[in-house]
């Protein structure tokens, strides 16, 4: 990317970190690119290059294929590999594969004790936990596969809706691009937030992003789950949140009576059409809360809330918080 990075020169450089990053046939490229371009950017952003040294591990040091056709040199093979600071696993099909599968836990399972953290971003997390590593602790995956990794691995307690999740030295991370999230909080424990927010304008992404793997997962699982007669409603309502999004205005969008369409929505869906707007409309509030120089009653009003007080109390019965505490945490 060849990026200049501005930001300040530390004046205490802490001790180097060596980060490895396990690579295998059918992972998700994304998963391992996405964190090691982080990571660089990092050394340029911090003055002190070299700070980060990312190494590409494979079972037998031989490049691998990723589930698109992508090839990828490794450094060095799980025999051989130096000692590491951290470790991270990356998600990918080839994972959930027995060789491969039983080739990564049994060399996380000979670095666990001298390694400081130990990573998962998406479905990485298989890895970890059939190390047994994660039994009892809190984790996060792709919202995708949370409910079978649940009923596969009952001792994990999983939360579906989490952007990452730090549980003692293991960390785990939702899909994808969510890996970054994950890299810009290890970079803010070693180097400082000033770094990570640095490294974040560098790559365009938020430092901490508001809200949960909802804010994606809801409106993409509605419009995969949606029959032909409920195909563009989810997209519009999106576009809409500030307008009237009663059943009555719902149901005219799909040409259905409001009792036909409520029992059909509740059906497919689990949810209410007004439990599943006030879902969208408040983690939207979350994303413009994290904005600077938007104010809280007017968050409310542009997404159709009669007044500030009933935007206060959606949101407070959402997430336990009210929206100016919320404001005032985030920044």
């Amino acid at each position: 990317m060849g990026l200049a990075c501005q930001a300040g020169r530390i004046t205490n450089t802490p001790m180097p970190k060596r980060i490895g990053f396990i690579g295998f046939d059918g992972i998700t490229a994304l998963d391992m690119i996405g964190p090691v371009e982080a990571f660089d950017t990092a050394n340029r952003c911090s003055n002190t290059q070299g700070f980060y040294q990312t190494l590409i591990l494979s079972p037998a040091g031989k490049p691998f294929r990723s589930g698109a056709s992508m090839v990828i040199s490794a450094d060095a093979s799980f025999d051989n590999a130096p000692p590491l600071d951290t470790i991270v696993v990356p998600g990918g099909a080839g994972l959930r594969k027995p060789a491969i599968t039983d080739a990564v836990v049994a060399f996380l399972k000979r670095r666990e004790r001298t390694t400081r953290r130990l990573v998962s971003v998406c479905t990485g997390l298989y890895a970890l936990a059939q190390a047994g590593f994660m039994d009892g602790r809190r984790a996060t995956t792709h919202w995708q596969f949370a409910e079978t990794f649940s009923q596969q691995f009952p001792k994990v307690n999983i939360e579906p809706d989490s952007i990452y999740i730090r549980d003692g030295k293991f960390y785990t991370s939702a899909g994808v691009t969510a890996g970054i999230d994950l890299s810009l909080a290890l970079i803010s424990d070693d180097l400082g937030g000033s770094v990570a927010l640095q490294v974040a304008r560098e790559l365009v992404v938020y430092l901490k992003r508001s809200g949960g793997q909802t804010q994606f997962s809801e409106p993409l699982k509605f419009q995969l789950s949606a029959g032909s007669e409920f195909s563009d409603l989810a997209a519009w309502v999106l576009r809409n949140l500030e307008k009237d999004l009663s059943v009555r205005i719902l149901a005219a969008r799909v040409k259905l009576g409001t009792r036909h369409f409520s029992r059909q929505f509740k059906l497919a869906f689990g949810q209410s059409p007004a439990e599943y707007v006030e879902i969208l409309r408040l983690d939207e509030a979350r994303r413009r809360l994290a904005q600077r120089g938007r104010s809280i009653s007017g968050i409310g009003k542009s997404l159709g809330y009669a007044s500030a007080d009933a935007f206060r109390r959606a949101f407070e019965r959402r997430f336990g918080v009210g929206p100016k505490v919320f404001q005032r945490q985030f920044r």
